[in-house]
């Protein structure tokens, strides 16, 4: 059986920021309609990854594959092929809804028309399909992040990158977009790799990456994980691989 390209391919990926060593040596694969979870405490590494994933900074070792095109070699093409969700909100609030979308889709050289119907059928996907000439500071923290996402969507990404992006909402907004990533990644065969700190974000993932200190300390579906720490669920596991020395002196 042949395996397919990964969608996103970190390999053997080295950050230093002066003499803190702030990844170290990860490796990490994101198939085509895989769900992976980037599960750490503030600190990991996790800012960090997103970065150079997104082209901020550059690798001091190491390579970002996106797609089959190595992101320091061929940038252009690897950059387009992520769709990405920041943590910090990136919709300008005075302009309308359909006019963000559309600077979106400009800068990734999509045609007039065929932007624009993407942008309603993507708008109509998160029901905001008659708001699109509404400003977007009218919009409640859910739906701005909503559009966030629909906004990712519009180049047709191959994987798209969620950066912590529940930050901020309640509860049930939190699920809403959980449930619509996950229905995207079925529906479109998305790959997504969804970083965050909390643990109960990890729930519907097909792996959950566990990243501590700069270093990848699990890398599996939670079952295993969970049996591997021979604890009764997740979040115990998770505190058990991020422990500080101190911590587990005071258990």
């Amino acid at each position: 059986m042949v395996q397919s390209q990964p969608a996103l391919n970190v390999i053997d990926v080295v950050k230093s920021y002066g003499a803190t060593r702030a990844l170290d040596g990860i490796n990490l694969r994101v198939d085509p309609g895989e769900f992976v979870i980037l599960l750490g405490p503030n600190g990991a590494g996790k800012s960090t990854l997103f970065q150079l994933l997104t082209g901020l900074f550059v690798t001091d070792e190491g390579q970002i594959i996106v797609d089959g095109h190595d992101l320091a070699v061929n940038s252009i093409p690897a950059l387009g092929g992520l769709g990405i969700v920041f943590q910090t909100p990136t919709l300008d609030p005075e302009l309308s809804i359909n006019a963000n979308l559309r600077f979106h889709t400009d800068l990734h050289g999509v045609p007039g028309k065929v932007a624009q119907k993407r942008i309603d059928e993507e708008l109509e996907r998160i029901g905001l399909g008659g708001k699109s000439k509404q400003a977007v500071r009218t919009l409640s923290g859910g739906n701005k992040r909503r559009v966030e996402l629909a906004r990712a969507l519009l180049h047709e990404p191959k994987i798209l990158l969620m950066d912590e992006p529940t930050v901020g909402l309640d509860h049930r907004s939190r699920q809403d977009i959980l449930n619509s990533v996950e229905v995207l990644r079925r529906d479109r065969n998305l790959a997504v790799l969804w970083a965050t700190h909390l643990v109960d974000e990890a729930k519907t993932a097909n792996r959950v990456v566990i990243l501590h200190n700069g270093k990848i300390l699990s890398d599996g579906p939670i079952d295993t994980l969970v049996k591997e720490q021979g604890t009764k669920g997740l979040s115990e596991a998770f505190l058990n691989l991020t422990a500080e020395p101190d911590e587990e002196e005071l258990a």
